[in-house]
């Protein structure tokens, strides 16, 4: 009888053990399992966030490079009204010089034609 139940308590630790290192396994399997969902959930979140990031970027990107191209389509158009205005300016110093020039012109004619005239009264 004290065989029987020897043996009896043995299969019971055993079982006991076994149930024990069960549990711990079950535990062991469970634990990386959350962990793991935790982590996915991490990596979909850090995902999600570069890619509103990202986004961010590229739209603040394309409102620069607008803004670039608005500030050179000014620049073109003063640059235009400066070449515009250097233009006239030139034109003008041209027409002054040609005005200045025949000024000359007919103030020297007059003054020949009135020296010719002079001489003519100093003949008779």
């Amino acid at each position: 009888m004290k065989k029987v139940l020897a043996l009896i308590v043995c299969l019971l630790f055993a079982l006991s053990v076994t149930a024990v290192f069960a549990a711990d396994k079950a535990a062991d399997t469970k634990a990386p399992t959350v962990e793991q969902k935790a982590a996915d959930k991490k990596a979909a979140d850090d995902k999600a966030a570069a890619d509103k990031a990202a986004a961010a970027d590229k739209k603040a990107a394309k409102k620069k490079a607008k803004a670039e191209k608005k500030a050179a389509k000014k620049a073109a158009a003063e640059q235009k009204a400066a070449d515009k205005k250097a233009a006239a300016e030139k034109k003008a110093a041209g027409d002054k010089k040609a005005d200045d020039k025949k000024a000359a012109g007919d103030k020297k004619a007059d003054e020949k034609k009135a020296a010719a005239e002079k001489k003519a009264d100093e003949k008779k």
